[in-house]
């Protein structure tokens, strides 16, 4: 029996393997943060690819948390009408739909990668000013955020709470709290970034506070029955940085406010950062959050042969794998995976004949 295809149970909510896609942004949405076709082809085809659990890019709780002008969002009823296609695609094709909130904080309003520019968005092409938890860029061509004031932080808690209610409503599965890779929340954990010295900043009590009102108040708006996960960086990869024991400490604590799964990537919040990037290298992260925190994890980070995943998974590095380029190579990789493992592939009826 492959560990790697065993359901995993998550609330109410059971997976039919360990295998998910990680978030990974598409810069494709339509006006006003809206999805298109691009992310129904895009998401549908890794469902029917054998994906347990289906993860979408960072979708903005609110119209200036977005990372591009071109990512997505669900601060409207109207964007809960345009993902619910999305959503009752993946449940039809056996995945679990589930949606990544997010805010980037002061990485917003930035030209898309494959732009002629670099660096922020004007507002003459659709740019807007960014919120941090200080006025100051993440590097010298982004744009000068806004410092959030109590007002601003309550405004984000309660986004993130109503957009977790506006993901139910529109078909998805579970939610996953974005915290990493340098954006609102992550810059509010990191002493990289956060120099406040009111109850949201100092300590790593003070700087936790945000992250764990938003994981609160999703849960409230989610109920009982609603996987909520969240992915943090567990490292900044920089001396007096975000440290593998703070996640540690931030991990137990977010079990306690009602987050189910934590995914462990890491860095974001330090443009210089050097990380030691290779095969599996951020997995140690996500066995020792799981080992000294007592929290289910998720291990993401240059996945991509089907025994290293296996391994993860069978030796109780993580709970759930997260793939991202590997699946953009390839959306049948747990159709492979499943054979090569010894266990039963699920191909869609209509692909039989090629199996």
């Amino acid at each position: 029996m492959s560990s790697l295809f065993t359901p995993l149970a998550l609330r109410a909510v059971t997976l039919p393997n360990r295998v998910a896609l990680a978030p990974m942004c598409q810069y494709s949405a339509g006006p006003d943060g809206l999805p298109t076709d691009w992310h129904l082809v895009h998401l549908g085809a890794r469902a029917a690819g054998g994906v347990g659990l289906v993860l979408t890019e960072a979708t903005a709780v609110l119209p200036e948390g977005r990372i591009s002008p071109q990512d997505t969002g669900l601060w409207s009823g109207a964007h809960v009408d345009a993902w619910r296609p999305v959503t009752a695609f993946l449940a039809a094709h056996g995945a679990a739909p589930a949606v990544q909130l997010a805010h980037a904080g002061f990485k917003a309003s930035t030209y898309r990668p494959w732009a002629t520019r670099r660096g922020g968005v004007p507002d003459a092409d659709g740019g807007w000013t960014p919120v941090g938890p200080g006025a100051e860029p993440f590097q010298p061509d982004y744009r000068v955020p806004t410092a959030l004031d109590a007002a601003g932080i309550a405004r984000v808690v309660e986004a993130f709470a109503t957009a977790a209610g506006r993901a139910v409503a529109a078909g998805f599965a579970a939610v996953e709290i974005h915290a990493a890779h340098g954006y609102l929340l992550h810059e509010f954990l990191s002493p990289l970034t956060n120099h406040r010295r009111d109850e949201y900043g100092g300590d790593r009590a003070g700087r936790m506070r945000l992250t764990l009102e938003v994981a609160r108040a999703v849960r409230a708006a989610v109920g009982e029955d609603v996987p909520v996960l969240a992915r943090i960086s567990a490292t900044d990869w920089v001396p007096q940085g975000w440290t593998v024991e703070d996640s540690v400490v931030l991990a137990g604590e977010l079990a306690g406010a009602g987050v189910d799964l934590v995914d462990c990537s890491s860095g974001g919040a330090a443009a210089g950062a050097s990380i030691p990037v290779g095969p599996g290298y951020q997995v140690p992260l996500a066995a020792r959050v799981r080992r000294e925190a007592g929290v289910a994890t998720g291990a993401v980070g240059l996945i991509v042969e089907p025994e290293q995943a296996e391994q993860i998974v069978a030796t109780g590095a993580a709970d759930l794998v997260l793939l991202g380029r590997e699946l953009l190579r390839d959306p049948y990789w747990p159709h492979r995976a499943a054979a090569k493992l010894g266990a039963t592939p699920t191909w869609p009826p209509q692909y039989l004949r090629a199996t």
